[in-house]
């Protein structure tokens, strides 16, 4: 899981950059992979705990997104929690506290009892996204931004591809200690975010100055270029009210609306994909289930590291997001169109997966661009809380037009959120990133949105 983050051109930039990405993104990879994994394992547990707990598709929808309501409301105070007390205690606090309601998720007895576990691990991890967003804000510049996300948001397909194989094997084959198969879902994948928070503990340096893995000078050299893309904008102030200010921020609210609307499309897509594939074939087993779901995954993995690339080498931003948009309503369109044909649905699937995977990387990147220094915890976390609320609406949504027998029916509510940001980014102005080459880095002027 990784792309090619140096910078060209720079001594002692390629070295460090190279140390601080060899030395954080394993941790930081590790918790997203996990914890994407465990927020979707539900849609693969739900092909076994069907009949156990009489889940409907409806009911499925509504167990899926309830996930969403205490996730928004904490992700700000989780995020200022993050830079007060520091990256590594927090973000250990949330992998382990998760991890730990995954497992209990396995021992649920009834419908309601499912209810209130999803609720627990929408409290448990709520802030790990923005706060890794967050995190990568100490340790990269805006040129190298977008690939450091697109290594980040890489964890969503990587966790889709890994709890797709393993979610069907264990429906097929784990049957122990008289447990049904899908409490193994739970069990399974919910133990090692513990000891990946552990690791984070042990593990993640806060910041650059906390960075005993660089020598002093590269401490001082990745400081000191951070710093540069904040020059002319006056001190940092770190008061809550002065952070709190970005919910105020008009490019705040633009963003987080034009990106509630993608999620609608990526959590639309990726909580009801293992439906969607036993639907092409109702004689597939979970096994094969799991592997054909992880085809699209795995080509929106290679998608998206191409279209981070190339995103950071032109510093453009927005016409990426607003084409890979259209490319997701498309796959989605075809998706319906071809829903009892397997080969050209999972072309569709694919299509999907390249749009709602590939346009994290650029779209965060500039978020994080157009948010002064001080606002960066509160307006990341509101970019995604907002966007967390299209984990609620679009599964419920198409849980409640899916029939027993076509899931895409419920399949035209993404399509339209999906066209919905692309014409919403179109009326947005704004900033390029400075181009990736073979130049010695400068610093440069953030222009307004």
């Amino acid at each position: 899981m990784g792309t090619n983050l140096t910078v060209e051109g720079s001594d002692p930039g390629t070295r460090t950059i190279r140390k601080v990405t060899l030395r954080i993104f394993p941790i930081v990879g590790l918790l997203y992979v996990f914890n994407y994994m465990d927020r979707s394992n539900i849609s693969y547990a739900e092909l076994g705990m069907r009949d156990d707990l009489g889940i409907t598709t409806a009911t499925f929808g509504a167990v899926a997104s309830i996930f969403f309501l205490a996730y928004v409301v904490l992700e700000i105070p989780s995020n200022m929690m993050l830079k007060k007390v520091g990256a590594r205690l927090w973000l250990a606090r949330i992998a382990i506290s998760w991890g730990l309601v995954t497992v209990v998720t396995g021992f649920v007895s009834s419908v309601g009892h499912l209810y209130v576990a999803r609720i627990a691990l929408g409290i448990a991890e709520a802030g790990l996204f923005p706060g890794l967003l967050l995190y990568l804000t100490f340790w990269y510049r805006g040129r190298e931004r977008g690939r450091a996300i697109a290594m980040l948001a890489l964890a969503q397909p990587v966790a889709m591809i890994l709890g797709s194989m393993t979610g069907g094997w264990i429906l097929d084959h784990a049957h122990w200690l008289d447990l049904s198969s899908w409490r193994w879902v739970f069990i399974l994948q919910g133990a090692p975010a513990v000891l990946i928070g552990i690791a984070t503990l042990l593990w993640l340096p806060d910041r650059p100055a906390d960075a005993r893995f660089l020598a002093p000078d590269e401490r001082a050299w990745l400081q000191a270029e951070i710093d540069k893309e904040y020059t002319g904008r006056g001190p940092a102030k770190e008061t809550v009210r002065d952070q709190l200010q970005a919910l105020k921020n008009r490019k705040v609210l633009y963003l987080a609306f034009a990106n509630f609307f993608a999620a609608c499309g990526l959590y639309g897509f990726s909580f009801f994909l293992p439906k969607i594939v036993q639907q092409l074939d109702p004689s597939y087993s979970a096994t094969n289930i799991g592997l054909l779901g992880a085809i699209p995954f795995l080509v929106g993995a290679v998608g998206m590291l191409l279209i981070a690339r190339n995103s950071d080498r032109t510093g453009e931003r927005r016409l990426h997001v607003i084409g890979l948009m259209l490319l997701g309503a498309l796959g989605l369109a075809g998706t319906i169109a071809f829903r009892h044909s397997p080969v050209p649905a999972l072309v569709c699937l694919s299509l999907v997966a390249v749009g709602v995977l590939g346009y994290m990387a650029p779209y965060w990147a500039l978020a994080a661009r157009v948010l002064p220094r001080e606002q960066t915890a509160v307006g990341l976390a509101g970019i995604n809380s907002i966007a967390a609320l299209g984990g609620f609406v679009s599964p419920y949504v198409i849980g409640k037009n899916a029939t027993a027998d076509d899931v895409t029916v419920g399949l035209y509510f993404p399509i339209g959120c999906l066209v919905v940001c692309a014409v919403m980014l179109a009326f947005l102005k704004a900033p390029r990133d400075e181009r990736d080459s073979g130049d010695q880095p400068r610093a440069t002027a953030e222009t307004p949105v």
